[in-house]
This record gives C-alpha cells, sequence and structure tokens, in this order.
C-alpha cells in the first residue's frame, strides 16, 4: 500500500499505539489500514457416489480441476458464499450444506472453507469461470490435475469419511509449499 485510501496521502508503516502489529498508517489523517486474510468459499457437492468438481478457466492454476469455491464477497455469509461460487463455476445447485473442512493458510493470508451438499439435480454446465463440469467417482478423481491442496485434502477427507458415513469437521493448517512443490 502506498496511499491512504481515506485522504490520498502516503503512508508509512509502524505500530499504532495500543496495537502490537505493524500495519499502514496515514501521517496526515491518522487512518490505520488493517489488511486481513481473504475466505475462500466452496462445496464439495455430490451426487449419489459422485462429486462435481470444475476444470478452472482462470488463473492461478488455469485448466487443473477444483472443487467450486472462491472468494466470498462483502454483505455474504459463508454459506450464501459457497453457493454463490457453485452456481458461477458450475450453473448448479446444492442442499443439505453442512460445514466440512477449514484450512489456515497464513502464507497467502487466506482461509479456506469447504461444505458438503448434495446437487439438488443434475442441471449443471460449464459456468463463466470453467472449462469443463463433470462428475467423478472416486477412482476417476484426477489427483495430479487438482489445482490446490487445499481441494485435494478435501476430497482425502471425504473419501475417508464416506466409508463411515462420519463426517466431522475438519481444521488443518496449511503450510507453505518449497519452490519445487505445486501450487496451495
Amino acid at each position: 500500500m502506498n496511499y491512504c485510501s481515506a485522504c490520498g496521502q502516503p503512508v508509512i508503516q509502524q505500530v499504532p499505539e495500543g496495537d502490537s502489529r505493524l500495519r499502514y498508517v496515514c501521517p496526515s489523517c491518522h487512518t490505520v489500514h488493517y489488511q486481513n486474510p481473504n475466505v475462500v468459499a466452496g462445496v464439495l457437492a455430490t451426487w449419489g457416489s459422485q462429486v462435481l468438481l470444475c476444470r478452472r478457466a482462470i488463473e492461478p492454476r488455469r485448466g487443473f480441476w477444483t472443487l467450486p469455491a472462491g472468494f466470498m464477497e462483502n454483505g455474504e455469509t459463508l454459506d450464501q458464499a459457497a453457493r454463490r461460487e457453485t452456481v458461477e463455476e458450475a450453473c448448479a445447485r446444492v442442499k443439505d450444506m453442512a460445514l466440512y473442512q477449514l484450512f489456515d493458510l497464513p502464507h497467502i493470508n487466506q482461509v479456506h472453507v469447504f461444505f458438503r451438499a448434495q446437487l439438488a439435480d443434475l442441471d449443471v454446465a460449464i459456468g463463466a469461470e470453467s472449462l469443463e463440469v463433470r462428475l467423478f467417482e472416486e477412482h476417476e478423481i484426477p489427483w495430479q490435475a487438482l489445482a490446490f491442496r487445499t481441494v485435494a485434502r478435501t476430497l482425502e477427507c471425504y473419501y475417508r469419511d464416506r466409508t463411515g458415513q462420519h463426517f466431522p469437521i475438519g481444521h488443518e493448517y496449511v503450510p507453505p509449499m518449497n519452490l519445487a512443490s505445486s501450487s496451495t
């Protein structure tokens, strides 16, 4: 950040009084600019034994497969964000949503939240951010072509939990990867 969004003057970095973290502060109008993590909300949508995946039409990881997910917007709940992303990416409607997996990714200032849900019907189609939308059986999942570690981990947990039909809410820290590894 270079300039204050309140008055347009250059900002500096300092620890404001009563705070313990370095922040962007405007020395002119004294506005403290807080920067907080972005929330990604998504859905692991199923139809019987199949899981809905979308092949990304946008960067990052264009051409790789993912669960429908994206950044939460201001003014929405997690549930609303996850449903919206599912419609935007797969033109799909879901029902019976339940919170399922949470991932902390502090190295990229993100939190990923995935719900489990059932497709309301088979009326799915390619959305604006997808190249392809498809239902996969477990043995068909393109594990090496998944876009993000959190998507792979959500699918791993789902297939583990599905055998006993017990789906506890998971919460995991995702550490940074070295440069030789794939993207988060």
